[in-house]
């Protein structure tokens, strides 16, 4: 993306999921900015044929990601031709971020993509001196059809209740900027590495202890609404449910959605992880994605919990590269990982579930 007027500078930029690309001579279009859905609706009748620009406020990332979600079908629902997005993050070094986008039914479909956060306060900067802004877009997007992936599972078999389960998980896809270390390469090698711990100090748990890591969890958990589906006979006996999506950083407890008794339960077993300073228990367990169809069922869970404040910074971005990621924490996560899925495994009942199959 290029400003062309008032003045000339390039606008890094990443391309969304989904998205469609522009005609090879790209787009030239006049531009128009606005901070939320509102203010572009208060001025819906100015937008058609421009380039619609989001400069929204950062308030979280569960919050605000709906302008990357949402803002292409509600900028061409008023006639937009392209947009451009803020990139959800809370601080910035000029680096877009890129994410996963949904068209609406019955919109066309308008390319869009995101810019960094610099990028977008200057052109509100600008826009809101009164002056023209005219915008060109190249992109050279498609989408292409399906194709196989698959999950990667392996488990050690429980010794007295091995049909009953309990799941450590990440995910293994990762946006084609950056290498994904963080967002989910660490929540891989903690879920793989818990499990290879175990097996190497000989310890089998009553329960069969069963390490995922889901594909395509970030064009909207397929591999996981696939293995849900496929193991649907299997839902009943899984005992307990954990995945880390939400960054490796130092381990400070978990996460986790069930009945209250869950929470006492978790808060018993992290206990035993007091030098590692992490027995912190909240609720619910919003930092597993790919678990969200057997938490919503009853089936109880937990994310990690762990001093993510940069998580944001890195997301999605060419920042997510192995400088991020640290040996000690990575260990720590691990331990606890393994910890708790070895002591869940091994209890004398079952974790209480409320299943509404």
């Amino acid at each position: 993306a290029t400003l062309l007027h008032p003045r000339f500078k390039p606008l890094p930029m990443l391309g969304l999921g989904s998205t469609v690309g522009t005609p090879p001579e790209g787009i030239r279009a006049k531009a128009v900015v606005v901070s939320s859905f509102k203010e572009l609706e208060e001025i819906s009748s100015k937008v058609k044929g421009k380039i619609v620009v989001y400069n929204e406020k950062y308030v979280s990332y569960g919050e605000t990601v709906v302008y990357r979600r949402d803002g292409a079908s509600i900028a061409s629902k008023y006639g937009a031709v392209a947009s451009l997005i803020s990139s959800i993050t809370p601080f910035s070094l000029s680096t877009p971020h890129t994410g996963w986008q949904s068209y609406a039914d019955n919109v066309t479909r308008i390319p869009t993509a995101c810019i960094t956060r610099e990028d977008a306060n200057m052109l509100e900067g600008i826009y809101k001196r009164g002056k023209t802004i005219y915008i060109e877009i190249k992109m050279e997007a498609k989408n292409l059809p399906p194709t196989i992936s698959r999950n990667v599972v392996a488990e050690l078999k429980g010794i007295t209740n091995p049909e009953k389960i309990v799941v450590i998980s990440g995910h293994i896809d990762s946006w084609d900027v950056g290498e994904g270390a963080m967002d989910d390469g660490g929540g891989a090698f903690i879920s793989w590495h818990a499990l290879a711990v175990l097996k190497a100090m000989g310890l089998r748990a009553k329960r069969t202890i069963r390490t995922i890591l889901w594909t395509a969890e970030e064009e909207g958990y397929v591999g996981a609404l696939a293995y849900a589906k496929t193991h649907l006979n299997e839902t009943k006996n899984l005992d307990f449910v954990m995945e880390s999506d939400i960054g490796t950083f130092a381990p400070l407890g978990l996460k986790y959605s069930g009945l209250p008794d869950v929470g006492c339960i978790v808060q018993e077993i992290l206990y035993l992880l007091r030098d590692l300073n992490a027995t912190q228990v909240q609720s619910p367990a919003d930092g597993g994605p790919d678990l969200t169809k057997w938490l919503s069922e009853g089936v109880p869970g937990a994310s990690l919990l762990n001093k993510n404040d940069r998580y944001f910074w890195f997301h999605h971005s060419a920042a997510d590269t192995m400088d991020v990621e640290e040996p000690e924490p990575l260990d720590n996560a691990t331990a606890l990982w393994a910890t708790v899925a070895y002591i869940v495994a091994d209890l004398s009942f079952d974790i209480p579930k409320n299943l509404t199959l």
